[in-house]
């Protein structure tokens, strides 16, 4: 079979989630819903944060980093997936699939390691609270955010141009709902394990790094609070995490599943669904889990109420 490179690639057709004619109204409806609620719930926290002034904390500055992240990272996905159910041909051009693949990878980076940081933050707050002011000041908050931002933009360009580089034959059918690298190389008729050792290699530095970070932040936290002697102040202390270990585990859960594991185990089926919890399911609870149990966004979401003249 005659190989045809990138050069001679149009595009792709995205298969999406199902192909039964009779899913994709459902899906739409489901999909766009999820969707509206992902970015009022986040522009909601994001507006409620900077109404109140007591919420002007490093925590809370990571959090609406965070959601604004979530906004831009469901764009990235949704929209083309709306488009294409209740499109016939499903297309995507090769230039927009490796656009997709670049945000998308950098955004969900650095919902990683804004994880990471919220962690730092928690174990500053809970373990050394003296210096808490000092160790969190407003310019090393927005050095983490800046570096995150960084180190996962260059993350995704060396992903992409790796992905650039690669050939493809007959078949450019993408069994998944929108560029991710694992379908895509599968279609490569191209030596991929090259790029599978430097995409694995990149994703253990990438999500594995922030995710340890979490980890020993967490271990810090938990022998630290195993020290306090009251009940009390044991659960206010972890009552201030239990937000953002419930999002870790959600958002680290589904990663590691799609991501640490060759190519050989890909599964269309199992990796969609696990996919849709990180980029979509995921986002979409941000704003109810870090709202519902916690009196200080509650707090803010009511002077934003007052603030706007909501009943």
């Amino acid at each position: 079979m005659e190989n045809k490179n990138h050069s001679s690639t149009s595009g792709f057709i995205l298969l999406g989630l199902s192909a039964n004619p009779q899913l994709q109204e459902p899906l739409f409806g489901i999909f766009l819903l999820m969707y509206l609620v992902t970015v009022l719930g986040n522009v909601l926290i994001i507006l409620a944060i900077r109404c109140d002034s007591r919420l002007h904390t490093p925590m809370y500055f990571f959090l609406s980093n965070l959601s604004f992240m979530d906004i831009c990272f469901t764009t990235v996905i949704v929209p083309k997936m709306l488009a294409n159910l209740q499109s016939e041909t499903k297309f995507i051009s090769y230039v927009g699939c490796l656009v997709q693949m670049y945000f998308f990878m950098a955004l969900a980076n650095t919902d990683s390691y804004l994880l990471a940081s919220m962690a730092i933050d928690r174990l500053v707050a809970i373990c050394n609270p003296f210096h808490y002011d000092v160790v969190m000041n407003p310019r090393r908050c927005l050095l983490m955010l800046l570096g995150s931002c960084t180190i996962s933009h260059l993350h995704s360009l060396l992903r992409v141009v790796l992905m650039s580089r690669l050939s493809f034959c007959a078949s450019h059918v993408i069994k998944h709902f929108f560029c991710d690298t694992q379908p895509v190389l599968k279609l490569s008729c191209s030596d991929t394990s090259s790029s599978q050792i430097v995409v694995m290699t990149e994703t253990l530095a990438v999500i594995v790094t922030p995710f340890l970070c979490i980890l020993f932040s967490y271990l810090r936290i938990i022998i630290t609070v195993l020290r306090i002697p009251s009940a009390a102040g044991k659960w206010k202390a972890f009552s201030t995490c239990g937000s953002h270990l419930t999002v870790v585990a959600l958002f680290y859960g589904s990663v590691i599943y799609v991501y640490f594991r060759p190519l050989s185990m890909y599964s269309v089926v199992k990796d969609r669904v696990a996919t849709v919890m990180y980029t979509v399911v995921t986002p979409m609870l941000n704003p109810f889990i870090y709202s519902l149990r916690n009196k200080d966004m509650k707090r803010g979401l009511r002077k934003l109420r007052d603030t706007v003249h909501l009943p």
